[in-house]
C-alpha cells in the first residue's frame, strides 16, 4: 500500500483549528477495526487459514483493549499477524517535533516534550508519523537486557556535563520510544526473566521506572507477542505474573484446508519458473502428510517455509532443465519434485529411532500426495486409452533432461484425444504446460500399478 501526503499543519494551534482531537492507542485501534469491518474491507490481507479460527480470536482481544500473545509452532504465520496489527493504525499521526517518545501534542509525558510545549505555547512544531514507524520489533535473545527494552542512564549526555539525576540523561529503550504505537516480542519465553520482570508495569500500570530515577513514563503501547509451545514450556518460559498481564493468549495452527495451504505458497514463494497449480497442491498435501507423519516429531512442527522452499526448489529444477536445454518455458513437472526432497530434509525434526529410514518416509509420503493430487484434479477422466496403448508396446520417457517437447513427441496416439483431454482440464497451455499435465497422469497410473516404470541410472524414467 503506497503512502499519501501527511498532513501540512506545522504547530499545535493549527491542529486545534484543523479539529483534531487525541484518541488513546487502544480507542484508535479499536475504531479503525470496528470501521473495517463495518465496511466489508479485509482487515488481515495475506493471512491464510485463519478466518473462522484465529482471527476473530484477535479481533475480539483487540476490540477488548487487551494485550496479545500468540502460542503456535514455527512457520504458523505468527509474525505476520503480528505486523499485520500496523494496518489498524492511523496512517499518520502528530507528534511533538525533534523529541524522542513520539509524544502527542495534547500530551507530552517526558521533561523535555513539557518544557517544549511550556516554551513555545501554540507555536510548538509538530511532525507526522507514519503508521509504519510506530511499529516495533525485537527478538527476544538470551543477551536482551533491560536497557534494551526500557532504557539506562546515557554515560555520553552524563560526560557532557549534565547532572547524574537528570532525567534527561536517560537512554530510553525500544518500548518507551514506541510510545503510541505496537511493541511486538518473537519468542518471548526466551527472553531472561529478569528482563520479564521489567515489563510487569508496562503491561500493567502502563509506565516505565529506570534504575533509581523517580521518573514514571504512562506510555500507551500494545504489547504483543509470540512463543513456540516447546519453549513454553521446556526451553523458556513466560514467568506467571506476565502471563497474568497479557489479556489474550491465543493458539495459531497450520492451514486446515489445502487451498488455504496452495494460496499461502503462491503468496509467499519466490517462483524463477512456472509451477502449475496441480504441483502446488502436490506440495501442500505432501506438507500435511509430514505434519500428520507419526514419524515426524510434531512438537516441532513442519513450517510453512518448508512447503514455501520446496516450490521455490522445484521452480529452480525447471529453470535449470529449460536453460541446458534450450527451451522457451521453463515448467515444473512432477519429475522435479525429486530434487526438492533431499534439500529440505533438514527442515524435519524426526522422531527417534527413525535413523536410516527418512528417505523411505518422505517418498512414500510425496508418493500420497501425488496420488491424492491426482485423483483430485483428474476425477472423472477415463484414462483407459493410455492403459491400452501401454500394453501395446507404447514407451514416454521422461526426466529431469527430458524437455517438454520431446517429451509431448513420446505420447502414443489413443486415437480419442485422452492426453489433450488431460491438458484441458488442468487449464494446461503451450508444451511445457501440457508435458506437466501429462507428466501427472502417467504418475498417477503408476502409483496405481496401471501401468509400470523403469528408472535408469541416468535419472530417466520410463512409462511403459
Amino acid at each position: 500500500m503506497s503512502r499519501t501526503e501527511p498532513p501540512e499543519i506545522t504547530t499545535v494551534a493549527e491542529l486545534r483549528a484543523a479539529g483534531h482531537t487525541q484518541r488513546g492507542l487502544r480507542e484508535e485501534i479499536r475504531d479503525n477495526l470496528i470501521n473495517k469491518l463495518a465496511a466489508g474491507e479485509d482487515p488481515w490481507p495475506g493471512l491464510h487459514g485463519f478466518t473462522d479460527t484465529v482471527l476473530p480470536q484477535v479481533e475480539r482481544a483487540l476490540l477488548a483493549g487487551h494485550d496479545i500473545v500468540l502460542l503456535g509452532e514455527r512457520g504458523q504465520g505468527k509474525t505476520r499477524l503480528l505486523r499485520s496489527l500496523v494496518g489498524l493504525l492511523d496512517e499518520w499521526t502528530p507528534v511533538i517535533a525533534d523529541t524522542e517518545l513520539g509524544e502527542h501534542p495534547y500530551d507530552p509525558i517526558t521533561p523535555e516534550g513539557r518544557r517544549l510545549a511550556a516554551d513555545q505555547g501554540d507555536d510548538l512544531r509538530i511532525s507526522w508519523r507514519h503508521r509504519d514507524d510506530r511499529y516495533a520489533e525485537k527478538l527476544a535473545t538470551p543477551d536482551t537486557s533491560v536497557a534494551d527494552l526500557v532504557g539506562d542512564v546515557d554515560p555520553m549526555k552524563v560526560a557532557a556535563g549534565r547532572h547524574l539525576g537528570d532525567p534527561e540523561t536517560i537512554h530510553y529503550g525500544l518500548i518507551p520510544r514506541t510510545h503510541r504505537g505496537i511493541v511486538a516480542i518473537n519468542e518471548l519465553p526466551d527472553l531472561a526473566e529478569r528482563i520479564q520482570v521489567a515489563m510487569l508495569n508496562v503491561m500493567e500500570e502502563r509506565d516505565i521506572q529506570i534504575r533509581g530515577y523517580a521518573l514514571r513514563l504512562p506510555l500507551d503501547v500494545l504489547v504483543v507477542a509470540s512463543a513456540n509451545p516447546e519453549d513454553y514450556t521446556n526451553r523458556g518460559r513466560i514467568i506467571t505474573p506476565l502471563k497474568d498481564r497479557f489479556g489474550a493468549e491465543i493458539r495459531t495452527h497450520y492451514p486446515l484446508e489445502v487451498a488455504d495451504e496452495v494460496a499461502m505458497i503462491s503468496q509467499e514463494a519466490q517462483l524463477v519458473a512456472e509451477v502449475p497449480d496441480h504441483l502446488l497442491e502436490i506440495l501442500a498435501r505432501f506438507t500435511r502428510n509430514l505434519r500428520d507423519s507419526a514419524q515426524v516429531n510434531q512438537r516441532s512442527g513442519v513450517s510453512a517455509r518448508y512447503t514455501i522452499a520446496g516450490a521455490e526448489t522445484v521452480a529452480a529444477a525447471a529453470l535449470h532443465r529449460a536453460t541446458v536445454l534450450g527451451e522457451p518455458q521453463a515448467v515444473a513437472r512432477v519429475v522435479d519434485l525429486a530434487a526438492a526432497v533431499p534439500v529440505l530434509a533438514g527442515k524435519i525434526e524426526w522422531e527417534s529411532g527413525q535413523e536410516g529410514r527418512e528417505a523411505d518416509v518422505t517418498d512414500h509420503l510425496l508418493r500420497l500426495a501425488v496420488a491424492e493430487t491426482a485423483r483430485h484434479r483428474l476425477r472423472g477422466l477415463d484414462l483407459g486409452p493410455v492403459i491400452d496403448a501401454m500394453a501395446d508396446g507404447a514407451e514416454v520417457v521422461t526426466g529431469p533432461r527430458v524437455g517438454a517437447t520431446a517429451l509431448l513427441d513420446s505420447l502414443p496416439e489413443t486415437g480419442d484425444g485422452t492426453f489433450a483431454h488431460i491438458a484441458e482440464l488442468l487449464d494446461a497451455e503451450g508444451p511445457g504446460q501440457q508435458a506437466a499435465a501429462v507428466e501427472l497422469a502417467l504418475e498417477a497410473l503408476y502409483l496405481a500399478r496401471r501401468v509400470a516404470k523403469d528408472d535408469a541410472d541416468d535419472g530417466t524414467s520410463t512409462y511403459g
